[in-house]
């Protein structure tokens, strides 16, 4: 019996109710707490997190059932809260291992299963491995015992439900904010005066940066911090157009700058003072050139497959080493484990530095951006112009088309075996093939297709140094799509 339970790029997710359901919960929980058995030299103790959705809370209890059942101490969030959060205390109380009941950024309909491993991170790709064999192992299981009511008959047997092993019921502690604000110049954040506007976008983040803010000299509204198993109504992804209030209110407000968090509050997304979009690849460029210029920090840079050209030539220049890794922030989080990696980021929105976390941090990364605007007194459409006058300027565009899985996969095969000479009016240079089809095209232009391996979703990124090229190489990409459906794109 094939599981329907498949990991991407962080954790396993699905529509709740038809393959996201509590016995498919369990089995995973089951399966991850059979890895956790594995991990040595930590607290035999899994610390058990959820975001607003749907049951979540109920889905996490479910799998904390499984992991006490299996002679684990389990600490559980009273509340919601974000997913770097349970990575943090993974890391700080030395435990083998978390989970987040979560589906991040995806529609409200979903819901998800995030692993987070002993070192404090996003489960590496041989971690869920291990855990997904498990999973198939547990489903032939379930097959076998099919004359049970449910799969907690199975994996709640009395006999391994312990008194010494509770589930208990945890709140936030002072620690992970302790350490985000020793990260970053706190006194002078405090003394800046910035005017900010808060965007949750009813998911996790809530109303934490405001009341971390509380006793400085900033002026902070929070938008859409109250939860909301529906997120209003859009998928809580911290880009445009889902970004559109957050700029509003910026611009309504008079504010410096819009700050904003995804459902599980590990992505992050920037709005300027005039209530634009500060693009993803905007912002790891930005912070990148602060944390070397202005906090003289050291080390590595890495970026995933879909990240600007600007980060190569920044490194360059700096002379740093550059690393460049497939889609998926768990592949930078695993070069974390054996490098130091000063900053590394992926389109989506997830940053993060190794002396923090192996791990996004959607309210860590606002906090630096908010220390970058308070060393530089400049504005974010100012920091822009300067990095684009020193390093080039570049403009980037993402389009998540919603074709079969074998479209998708159609396009991406016929760049890798037979590309054009020529694309968009532009001479085809290389076609990169590390995660799906990347086409570098003459100019210091690029554009990638990349089919999702789970769901029928293909992304088409594009970046150049002109919002007209960019139009132009977009268009002819999504017109290149259409060959291979008659149904066309949208």
């Amino acid at each position: 019996m094939n599981s329907p339970i498949k990991f991407g790029t962080d954790g396993w997710r699905a529509i709740i109710g038809d393959t996201f359901t509590f016995d498919n919960v369990r089995i995973a929980a089951q399966a991850t707490a059979d890895y956790f058995q594995t991990v040595e030299g930590c607290e035999r103790e899994v610390f058990v997190g959820y975001d607003v959705r749907f049951q979540s809370r109920a889905f996490a209890r479910a799998a904390a059932e499984v992991f006490a059942a299996n002679d684990f101490r389990v600490l559980m969030m009273d509340r919601p809260y974000p997913t770097p959060y349970v990575s943090f205390e993974v890391r700080r109380r030395k435990l083998v291992g978390g989970i987040m009941i979560t589906a991040s950024h995806n529609p409200s309909n979903f819901n998800g299963f995030k692993v987070k491993a002993h070192f404090g991170g996003s489960a590496t790709p041989a971690i869920t491995a291990r855990i997904e064999a498990g999973i198939q192992d547990g489903a032939k299981i379930l097959t076998a015992t099919s004359g049970l009511k449910n799969t907690s008959e199975f994996f709640l047997r009395p006999e391994l439900a312990r008194p010494e092993c509770p589930i208990e019921s945890v709140g936030p502690e002072k620690y992970y904010f302790e350490h985000i604000k020793s990260l970053v110049d706190w006194d002078r954040i405090g003394k800046s005066k910035l005017k900010i506007v808060v965007d949750s976008m009813h998911g996790c983040g809530g109303y934490i940066l405001e009341e971390m803010l509380r006793d400085t000299s900033c002026t902070v509204q929070t938008i859409r911090g109250n939860p909301d198993p529906l997120f209003g109504g859009i998928n809580p992804e911290p880009m445009m157009p889902q970004l559109e209030p957050l700029g509003e209110a910026v611009r309504q407000s008079v504010s410096h700058v819009g700050l904003a968090t995804d459902g599980d509050a590990d992505r992050l997304g920037i709005v300027d003072e005039k209530g634009e979009y500060v693009n993803t690849l905007q912002t790891l460029s930005l912070l990148l050139v602060h944390v070397y210029r202005n906090k003289g920090w050291r080390g590595a840079v890495a970026r995933t497959y879909s990240q600007s050209l600007l980060i190569p030539r920044i490194a360059s220049k700096f002379g740093l080493q550059l690393y460049e890794r497939p889609i998926g922030f768990k592949n930078i989080g695993e070069l974390m484990l054996e490098n130091e990696i000063l900053i590394g980021g992926e389109e989506s929105g997830g940053i993060g530095l190794s002396r923090h976390l192996p791990e996004r941090d959607g309210i860590f990364i606002n906090l630096l951006f908010l220390d970058l605007l308070a060393a530089s007194g400049k504005t974010p459409s100012e920091l822009i112009r300067d990095m684009w006058k020193e390093f080039g300027e570049f403009h980037f565009d993402r389009r998540d088309l919603h074709v079969p899985i074998e479209v998708g996969n159609a396009v991406v095969a016929k760049w890798k075996a037979d590309p054009p000479a020529n694309f968009a009016g532009r001479r085809v240079e290389e076609v990169g093939k590390l995660d799906g089809s990347k086409v570098f095209l003459e100019k210091n232009s690029w554009i990638l297709f990349r089919q999702s391996g789970t769901e029928p979703l293909l992304r088409v990124y594009c970046e150049a140094p002109s919002r007209q090229a960019l139009a132009e190489i977009m268009g002819a990409g999504l017109k290149f799509v259409e060959q291979f459906t008659s149904a066309g794109v949208y």
